[in-house]
């Protein structure tokens, strides 16, 4: 009978996901021995505070020096789930150029350093795994890697953000304002206690470089994604989206275009019918559209500590059968091309409009004309009743070159009759 193989592996953080993961290594062994071959066994998982107690954990396993872990050459596999940019990045490149596997959930380090850590992954001949990075239990990168490799995608599209999803859940469904709100999702523990990498679009936009760059196989780094939030949507454009027959969500969407790749991140209307319109409360979707596969979505749990630990497990099993194989290494970055990436103003939407106006004849007519002057074709258009001599309008654009649309704005916020301009929000089609 031949020797039974041992994996040994090193666990870079011990947090919310860490204790995930750490419990899934112990429940699994079995499991993972079955399906892989192999034995996983965590040897060491790298902390600041040695002396803090982690139940369930055994405080032998604790350690607080890197080195420690770098020199063992026992330990095939790195499992880093502490986040951040340094010390990660050098530690991750390190592991990787010493010839060590990386598994990792950091989307901040890979939607900015992902050259160099494919790089170094590259000079070790070794596997770097990141499923986790983007949307939790949700397999996305593995398919947009391997599975839709031949599909010659064209876009890609998602809810994947939790927070900002539940946000407008609760607004759209239960008439909240923004701040109340925030306050239930924060309170529920949906929310940070600083929230603004998610409702300023940051998180979203992080994890919409990494798709967009293995989607389209050239890199795209997360300053180069127009990121806005969703702090300025009210319950107002929520109603009147509803009355035209949209829902608004906050939507990482990416395409190819013959002149470059758009990423964007920002709030959008949704027809009713859209597949990614019905994802409720903290749940996350991605939709995908290539030649090839035509439509597929991927729903489910974006976030939270077993959701995010499935992901890193699964990278880990993947991983230790490679390694039993011999083929590390063989899936690298896939950035074989250099696509430009195109300012948000060279980009085309359609527009949802509300503004105030002075109620008096020829109001309308002048707005449209300004409008029109500057190639803004408008689609639909309802004007609200008038109170103290101020009518709302609520208009709804063809599709339009953003440059123009942005400049139709500043001419039209120069006017006289226009008191307010009160929400301006993309609208999904062409």
């Amino acid at each position: 009978m031949a020797q039974e193989r041992t994996i040994h592996a090193a666990l870079l953080g011990i947090g919310t996901v860490g204790g995930g993961v750490y419990k899934l290594t112990q429940e699994l062994g079995e499991d993972i021995l079955a399906k892989t071959g192999a034995r996983l066994v965590i040897d060491r998982i790298l902390v600041r505070d040695r002396t803090k107690k982690r139940e369930g954990v055994p405080a032998a396993l604790l350690t607080d020096s890197w080195e420690e872990i770098l020199r063992d050459e026992k330990i095939e596999i790195v499992i880093e789930v502490t986040g951040g940019i340094e010390p990660t990045l050098t530690r991750l490149t390190e592991a990787l150029r010493a010839g060590k596997q990386v598994v990792t959930a950091n989307k901040d380090l890979l939607a900015e350093y992902g050259a160099q850590l494919f790089e170094a992954a590259e000079e070790g001949h070794c596997d770097l795994h990141f499923e986790a990075a983007v949307a939790g239990a949700i397999p996305i990168i593995r398919p947009l890697r391997q599975s839709l490799a031949a599909s010659q995608l064209t876009e890609v599209m998602g809810i994947v953000n939790g927070t900002t999803n539940y946000i407008l859940t609760r607004m759209a469904e239960d008439g909240m304002g923004y701040g109340e709100a925030l306050e239930l999702a924060t309170r529920l523990g949906y929310a940070e206690s600083d929230p603004t990498s998610d409702v300023e679009g940051y998180d979203a936009g992080r994890k919409l470089a990494i798709m967009a760059s293995i989607a389209f196989n050239s890199r795209v780094t997360f300053p180069q994604v127009y990121t806005e939030g969703i702090t300025k949507i009210t319950a107002e454009d929520i109603r009147y989206a509803r009355e035209f027959g949209y829902v608004i969500k906050l939507i990482a969407m990416t395409r190819l275009a013959r002149d470059g790749v758009e990423v964007k991140v920002h709030p959008m209307l949704l027809p009713e019918q859209h597949p990614l319109s019905s994802v409720r409360d903290s749940f996350n979707a991605v939709f995908v559209h290539g030649k090839a596969c035509d439509d597929a979505m991927f729903m489910g749990r974006g976030a939270g500590q077993m959701p995010t630990a499935s992901a890193v497990m699964g990278d880990v099993i993947d991983t230790m059968r490679n390694i039993l194989h011999h083929s590390c290494g063989k899936i690298g970055c896939g950035c074989y091309k250099n696509l430009p990436v195109k300012p948000v103003e060279d980009t085309s939407s359609r527009f949802f409009l509300r503004i105030q106006v002075t109620d008096k004849p020829g109001a309308l007519a002048n707005i449209a004309g300004i409008l029109g002057n500057n190639d803004v074709s408008i689609a639909q258009v309802v004007q609200k009743k008038s109170r103290d001599g101020v009518a709302e309008l609520v208009i709804i654009t063809d599709p339009v070159r953003e440059r123009h649309f942005n400049d139709a704005i500043r001419i039209l916020q120069g006017m006289s009759v226009l008191k307010e301009v009160s929400g301006i929000i993309r609208v999904y089609g062409s």
